[in-house]
């Protein structure tokens, strides 16, 4: 069994990418996104964190998250996320009969990825990728068409403009339209 080394940074912020099983055609994410923004918010309750940055694509997600001073348990906080969500929907997935003799749902890819951002310029360039994805991806022309994303809440914060990052089909990222 390979040897994952995650990093352990007491009260880090970190970016994530954590994919479904199934990524091609699904858009489960997308279509149970309030679902999961309730699931987030009862882990958030007992197992707290504060959100930098987060889109929700059909397939897969991208966040940005920091823990509290002194924790470092991002991994319970992640499970909690995939179970609470996967226990909330009917068992209507294909599943292996690996996942089935161990009780598992076909839902989330078993691992996910984590980055700790290690300074302001990671930190702005984990945020612009998470926010451009779904340009990137092909689901909308311009970042603010994508209604998942913390972009909204950025941009009303006066940290990006609502027309930043114009599209995929050539506009710069950080220009307009």
């Amino acid at each position: 069994m390979p040897d994952y080394r995650r990093a352990w940074h007491p009260g880090g912020t970190w970016f994530f990418t954590v994919n479904t099983l199934e990524r091609h055609g699904n858009n489960l994410l997308t279509r149970h996104a309030d679902l999961l923004r309730e699931v987030v918010r009862e882990v958030r309750r007992h197992h707290p964190f504060a959100i930098h940055g987060w889109v929700v694509l059909p397939d897969h997600m991208h966040c940005i998250i920091e823990l509290p001073p002194g924790d470092t348990n991002f991994a319970t906080r992640w499970r909690l996320i995939k179970a609470g969500f996967s226990k909330k929907l009917p068992a209507t997935e294909r599943r292996s009969k690996v996942r089935r003799a161990r009780g598992e749902r076909g839902i989330w890819q078993r691992r996910y990825w984590e980055h700790l951002i290690r300074d302001e310029d990671d930190f702005r360039a984990h945020m612009d990728y998470l926010h451009f994805n779904p340009v990137k991806h092909g689901h909308v022309a311009h970042v603010a068409d994508w209604p998942h994303s913390t972009f909204h809440r950025w941009v009303a914060a006066g940290i990006y403009a609502a027309d930043w990052a114009g599209s995929a089909a050539g506009d710069q990222v950080g220009g307009g339209e």
